[in-house]
């Protein structure tokens, strides 16, 4: 009788460990294959990414003095980067419904090594080998630490895996670690805000802390509604449960308002000094939100986590020397310079360029003394009209010209 009691009992409290424990043991391989899969999603759609963005930028360049402004959607080019760019969000998003979210969002580095090589290979000034070497040598060794901290990333990332359940996700959406998290993110949000638009601080943190704020509740809410499609997929209908369509909502909105700040940042800053800082702060906010909101870390060991940050100092630190070798775009001077026209010469002060010189055969917009000018250059005087005013016929007195002497 005891030993048939005994299997009983095991098979009653089953589901209650399984419900009680989402996190799944390390010697779990299942959940190795898993994560696998995930990571190799992730990297395979920011490759993609990365070289359907450079196929835009390329059709782009080649139709810069086009006199159509949409001349580039009859290319092959630009559409071949359309197909690829599609291609690489949707592996990106089916990564997060098998690996944790903190393990898939710092594998982005992953599209700034691609187009730091693809900048590289496809360069078109001939350097010498020194000068090579010497331009190149933080964008090879950035490339090489980030390598390094992505193999730690999936070596000691979280191992935890959960069934993305309509139930499930509204249990963690109710949690009090992730209502915590929430409040503190809305008062950070919010008076980022207000500093932002009252206060005018235009300052490249600010507005990047914003993206990464609202690009953090973007990836729970891309992993839960893609783990929602993947357990539809499998047999159980998960599309009717409300909170699928409220994080679907969700997504969409925080990605408009995203896009919307980054546009901004844009405008403003450089593109490297936003692909670096952006990174490093995208990449705490989202690892802080899927630690609060799935519980990535849970069961993991002191050490896993230690190596797991290692990776994502490692990482930081390539993704900065590769951003910080990148040349800063010139913006286009829709003007004609002065030293550009021929026969001017320039007079310079200390390195600053200050008015050409007037003795030249023509000047322009210059601010100088016109006493050695020829008489061509005076000014015209107006002729002298007289108009008659009043009923009478009375002649009233002409324009009166001023005779301006030189002294004057």
């Amino acid at each position: 009788m005891e030993g048939g009691n005994g299997p009983d009992l095991q098979l009653q409290q089953l589901p209650l460990a399984t419900a009680a424990v989402s996190v799944l043991p390390h010697e779990d391989p299942y959940s190795y294959k898993e994560n696998l899969i995930g990571a190799l999603l992730a990297i395979f759609g920011h490759l993609v990414i990365s070289i359907a963005l450079n196929l835009q930028k390329y059709s782009h360049i080649r139709l810069a003095g086009s006199k159509d402004p949409r001349a580039y959607f009859r290319t092959k080019t630009w559409w071949c980067g359309l197909f690829f760019l599609l291609l690489g969000e949707l592996g990106v998003f089916s990564s997060y419904a098998f690996a944790p979210l903190s393990l898939i969002v710092p594998l982005s580095a992953v599209s700034v090594i691609a187009s730091a090589i693809i900048g590289i290979i496809f360069i078109k000034e001939k350097w010498k080998p020194k000068d090579f070497l010497r331009r190149y040598v933080l964008s090879f060794v950035g490339c090489g630490l980030t390598v390094v901290g992505t193999y730690l990333l999936i070596t000691f990332g979280p191992n935890s895996h959960e069934m993305m359940t309509g139930d499930n996700i509204t249990k963690h959406l109710v949690s009090w670690p992730f209502l915590l998290y929430m409040l503190v993110e809305i008062i950070l949000f919010c008076l980022l805000l207000y500093f932002y638009k009252r206060k005018n601080a235009n300052y490249i943190v600010v507005i990047l802390l914003l993206v990464a704020l609202l690009g953090s509740m973007t990836v729970v809410t891309v992993k839960a509604i893609a783990g929602m499609i993947v357990v539809s997929i499998q047999g159980s209908l998960q599309l009717g449960y409300p909170i699928f369509y409220i994080m679907l909502v969700c997504m969409v909105a925080t990605a408009v308002f995203q896009a919307r700040f980054l546009t901004q940042a844009s405008q403003l800053y450089d593109s490297s000094q936003i692909a670096s800082i952006g990174y490093i702060l995208s990449t705490a906010t989202a690892i802080t939100a899927g630690a609060t909101f799935y519980l990535d870390f849970t069961g993991e060991d002191v050490l896993h986590i230690c190596m797991f940050a290692l990776g994502c100092l490692i990482a930081f630190l390539g993704v900065v020397l590769i951003t910080r070798n990148k040349k800063k775009s010139i913006p286009f001077e829709p003007y004609i310079s002065m030293d550009a026209m021929p026969g001017m010469q320039n007079v310079h002060d200390k390195g600053i360029t200050v008015q050409p010189d007037l003795k030249a055969s023509f000047s322009y917009g210059a601010l100088e003394n016109n006493d050695s000018m020829a008489e061509i250059y005076t000014p015209a005087t107006l002729p002298i009209v007289q108009e008659e005013h009043g009923s009478k016929g009375i002649s009233a007195l002409p324009y009166r010209v001023l005779e301006h002497s030189k002294k004057e």
